[in-house]
């Protein structure tokens, strides 16, 4: 499937907390559809939002470290670069998937195609 607009894929608009539920240089999860996790991350003045799961094997990104412009996953220590999702250190070999961000009256959102989020994993 390409980006375009076709007629029966649709974009939506998903609510996944308030703003100040996420200070400056902390990670939050959310769960979109109560089964996919979305890790929110206030560093350096931007909030971003990316698949919650590690790219190499399934564990949850808010149990791991945010540095100067990176996240490591705690399980085997993979490193990811925020601006891009892309691995830094292995044994991750996929980018993290990065969904688009819109702040709205003080709430965290994100613009995703309709049906399952698209995520990355190995």
């Amino acid at each position: 499937m390409s980006g375009g607009a076709e007629p029966e894929t649709g974009i939506r608009r998903v609510d996944l907390m308030a703003v100040d539920d996420v200070p400056e240089g902390t990670m939050k999860m959310a769960w979109v559809d109560g089964t996919d996790p979305v890790l929110v991350v206030h560093q350096n003045g931007l909030l971003g939002a990316y698949q919650g799961i590690c790219s190499h094997e399934y564990f949850e990104l808010d149990k791991g470290f945010l540095t100067a412009g990176t996240l490591t996953c705690a399980l085997h220590l993979s490193r990811f670069d925020l601006s891009s999702g892309e691995p830094i250190d292995p044994p991750a070999e996929l980018p993290l998937e990065i969904y688009p961000v819109v702040i709205e009256d003080g709430r965290v959102l994100i613009e995703v195609p309709d049906g399952p989020l698209p995520i990355s994993e190995q």
